[in-house]
């Protein structure tokens, strides 16, 4: 089956001006100057670009896709993700991740739902492990986990500077992350290890002190939730200026009194001259949103989303936060890159046909996985297996 774009506008995420793509099965086979690209004597489906703008699908690194939660009883597990809801934003690779609850959820249920997504149409990773330490594994180490089984290409999300972490070691730290990278070394992965971080006063304590003290680099690690509260986002700004990278958290805004929304965040990184390159974006979808008073009660919880993904990557675009490129990059390129996803985080020939049509308003007009339309003319064109919809 070959399909055509043309006369789109495309960034890749730099933008090369109006091409025509023609998309092969699940790859990108050409992208050529408009009228170049003929094609005779085969089924061609041909796709009106003009006026439109063609990127990169979304890649959301950090996803629960089984749901998680918990913290207030069984009551409080939240659901699944669905692939309608991904590809409703934009997303076409999620990394999926457990959390708090390693007890119900459990990481061959994890693999499972991701072997079912990319079934549905997306592209689908995990992280072994789940919020303590030591964490759970499939086949009995971190390492293993990253050499023997494809889909795994790191560990997390471990928790730290939080209450309901395992309050860790540095050297049981030290210990997953060294996992981490010989895993990932052996079995030709990114091997990342991906904490999330809470509140608390030690924040990103281990991490610096991991650069000072041992021979493992920086981006051997990468901390999420990172513009939680003031302190927290310029302990993430002394990270990134020593080669690390972080990742910042989409959500209903406005935000939390303390909080920094997602575009606030990257203003003020590019305002301090800081790499955008280093730094990636995820909805938390599926999980839990838990308020919790001073003395770690629940109080309220409420599930994270991917449609504040799309939301928060609509106000950067139309606000002119970053640039368009910068925009793609934070959103898409640069997880391709840092996770070592093959074939993704472009549009350029030989990448999988993982694109999205937006109008000059950010609007999702059509979505591409691996060459599969899920959306078209803003009409969702496809069902999970299960959907009663």
């Amino acid at each position: 089956m070959f399909q055509l774009i043309s006369q789109a506008r495309v960034f890749s995420p730099e933008d090369i001006g109006i091409k025509d793509i023609l998309i092969a099965d699940e790859k990108i086979a050409a992208i050529e100057e408009p009228g170049k690209i003929k094609i005779e004597g085969l089924e061609l489906k041909r796709i009106d670009g003009s006026g439109l703008i063609v990127l990169p699908g979304f890649i959301d690194p950090h996803v629960h896709i089984l749901g998680g939660g918990g913290e207030g009883g069984p009551a409080t597990r939240a659901p699944e993700i669905r692939v309608e809801d991904c590809a409703l934003a934009g997303v076409t690779t999620v990394i999926g991740c457990l959390g708090t609850d390693s007890i119900t959820r459990h990481l061959s249920s994890l693999l499972a739902k991701a072997r079912a997504l990319e079934i549905e149409g997306l592209s689908a990773w995990i992280y072994a492990g789940a919020y303590n330490l030591p964490t759970p594994t499939i086949t009995g180490s971190v390492r293993s986990d990253l050499v023997l089984i494809d889909k795994v290409i790191g560990a997390g999300e471990i928790a730290l500077s939080d209450h309901r972490s395992s309050q860790p070691t540095y050297e049981q730290f030290l210990e997953l992350v060294a996992e981490c990278r010989v895993g990932g070394m052996l079995g030709g992965k990114a091997g990342i290890a991906h904490f999330h971080l809470g509140d608390g006063k030690r924040g990103l304590e281990y991490l610096f002190r991991m650069v000072k003290e041992t021979e493992i680099p920086a981006t051997q690690v990468i901390p999420t939730h990172t513009s939680r509260n003031q302190r927290l986002f310029e302990q993430a700004l002394e990270w990134l200026k020593i080669g690390g990278f972080i990742d910042l958290t989409t959500g209903p805004e406005p935000v939390d009194k303390g909080e920094i929304s997602v575009r606030d965040g990257l203003k003020l990184i590019k305002e301090a001259h800081l790499s955008l390159n280093q730094v990636t974006v995820s909805s938390d979808s599926n999980g839990s949103l838990p308020v919790f008073n001073e003395k770690g009660e629940l109080m309220g919880l409420t599930v994270a989303n991917q449609r504040d993904f799309l939301k928060t990557f609509q106000h950067i675009w139309r606000e002119n936060i970053l640039t368009r490129q910068e925009t793609i990059q934070v959103f898409s390129t640069n997880a391709a890159n840092f996770y070592k996803l093959p074939g993704k985080g472009k549009v350029q020939a030989g990448f999988e046909a993982d694109l999205l049509a937006i109008n000059e308003s950010a609007e999702l007009q059509y979505v591409f996985s691996r060459g599969k339309a899920l959306l078209e003319k803003g009409q969702l064109k496809i069902k999970g297996t299960f959907s009663l919809t």
